[in-house]
């Protein structure tokens, strides 16, 4: 029976989740690169009737596994081809990842340890971005935590029933990303096992043929299928490019320092970083616990395998997350000082308030000519709006350093004022700046039927909005040309039919 202060924990954590994850999903056009390709690859799927592989601007599209886009499929054949629909399996599945940790931190620590982490997940900053991410990452994070917590339930009783969930839901993971679903879970439940003395039911359990029988019923029939529709051109697509050398090269330039992921965290994990850093802190006591042991070390391998990948980018490191949200609320429960969970935010948010001039200060500094355009133009995105928003959380915030808020009223004024910062300034902003003239200069071009050239520029969401597949061969005399501003130079003559911000629809003459 849930207990009365119970539910109106929930009905405060179900606000937060509707502020944080619904009710935005429309307030930004497609972000490229990742949104724009997984998009544009489901709309591809839609008009080509073709369910087992993917394109992306006509070409074979061996990025990810199938089930993001079935999911992303279903979403617009109920609610047409929009932001809202893309962006909906990744803000349900942000919401089922939390109920579940929830639901799985409430049964081992305690009620209040649950309500802080549930707080501490829907308004973490790089969670509060790939919850409303029409790309795979929300998906995987979701399946990768259902089956870690599978597998702790799994040793803490030996019931069946949790054995076959974590084949199960490592198989839908592997449908989501591939090999990582698989790696994360049996090398950590590899080490925790051997740790607990207890390597020999590892053995059993990572071989266990129901389990594995299950596995291979949910995850292999697509493989299958789509080696059987591309051949070799798949297993060297996917499995070569895609994740073998995502580890042992730099792809696409997505580099990065051994310090690359603690930037990150300090960052992504706002605004309640500092609970986080404090959980951390006592190792010590952290590795006399089963629970806490483990949870250690499912973040550990995930911090150290990613930071010596070649390939780094920010939401890698998520997929350790998880237990941090954990972590950084049992300091939450001890106890933490005020200031520690005030002045850092507050200092973020006041850096991001004085965004536009801090850009203009640094531009003579910035060689990025795309960049150096972006900011010419910043006050069109980040104008009065965006300031009135800041100004408001940080006053909310501020306000709560008064003795008459307790650290619990603390935590949930700042996590409410922080999501509304979040969503409702800075993502409609920055899209406002960067990818809402993408999405007119497409939407123009669809009314007038032009046939489109896109040049020196990689912008899959004009597809997206433009309904259709673009040119990338060099444009001649006569054609209309979709780019970034700083290689219009390189057209010769044109005419403009439409210029906004850093990019340009022109008809070459």
């Amino acid at each position: 029976m849930v207990h009365t202060d119970e539910k109106k924990e929930l009905w405060l954590l179900l606000l937060l989740a509707l502020i944080s994850f619904y009710l935005p999903l429309s307030l930004a056009p497609l972000f490229d690169l990742d949104e724009g390709a997984f998009s544009e690859a489901t709309r591809e799927m839609l008009t080509g009737h073709d369910y087992i592989t993917t394109y992306l601007n006509g070409a074979l599209r061996f990025d990810k596994p199938i089930l993001i886009y079935w999911l992303q499929l279903l979403s617009v054949k109920l609610f047409g081809l929009n932001e809202f629909a893309l962006r909906l399996p990744s803000a349900v599945a942000g919401t089922l990842w939390t109920a579940a940790t929830y639901l799985f931190v409430r049964r081992f620590l305690g009620r209040d340890v649950a309500f802080y982490a549930a707080l501490f997940m829907l308004s973490a900053l790089q969670i509060n971005l790939i919850a409303k991410a029409a790309i795979a990452d929300g998906l995987l994070n979701l399946f990768i935590a259902l089956t870690m917590f599978s597998i702790y339930l799994f040793y803490q009783n030996r019931a069946k029933k949790y054995l076959y969930a974590t084949f199960l839901f490592m198989a839908l993971g592997f449908l989501t990303k591939g090999p990582v679903a698989i790696l994360i879970p049996f090398v950590v439940s590899g080490l925790f096992f051997t740790i607990q003395k207890a390597f020999r039911l590892w053995l059993k359990t990572v071989f266990h043929p129901v389990g594995i029988l299950l596995f291979a019923l949910v995850a292999l029939p697509w493989y299958l299928l789509e080696y059987q529709a591309q051949g070799m051109a798949f297993i060297d697509g996917f499995f070569f490019k895609h994740n073998l050398h995502r580890f042992d090269t730099s792809m696409e330039r997505h580099g990065g320092g051994w310090y690359y992921y603690i930037v990150v965290m300090l960052i992504g994990l706002l605004p309640f970083t500092p609970a986080a850093v404090k959980g951390l802190a006592s190792l010590k006591q952290m590795l006399r616990d089963d629970l806490t042991r483990y949870l250690l070390l499912w973040f550990g391998f995930v911090f150290l395998f990613f930071s010596l990948s070649g390939t780094k980018l920010p939401h890698y490191v998520i997929y350790g997350y998880t237990p941090l949200f954990i972590f950084g609320a049992m300091a939450m429960h001890a106890g933490i000082a005020k200031r520690w969970l005030i002045w850092p935010v507050v200092i973020f948010l006041t850096i991001l308030l004085f965004f536009p001039e801090i850009a203009l200060f640094l531009k003579p500094h910035i060689r990025d000519h795309l960049a150096q355009v972006l900011i010419d133009h910043v006050y069109d995105g980040f104008g009065k709006n965006y300031r009135v928003i800041l100004f408001i959380a940080i006053a909310a915030i501020l306000s709560t350093l008064s003795s008459e808020f307790s650290r619990r009223a603390t935590l949930i004024v700042i996590a409410f004022a922080f999501s509304l910062a979040i969503n409702y300034a800075l993502l409609p902003s920055y899209g406002k700046l960067m990818q809402q003239p993408v999405k007119e200069a497409a939407l123009l071009a669809k009314k007038e039927h032009y046939p489109v050239h896109m040049y020196k520029v990689n912008m899959p969401s004009f597809n997206l909005y433009y309904e259709g597949l673009v040119s990338k061969e060099k444009p001649k005399s006569g054609d209309i040309v979709f780019t970034k501003v700083t290689s219009l130079k390189d057209l010769g003559s044109y005419d403009t039919l439409y210029r906004k911000n850093a990019f340009a629809l022109v008809r070459i003459k």
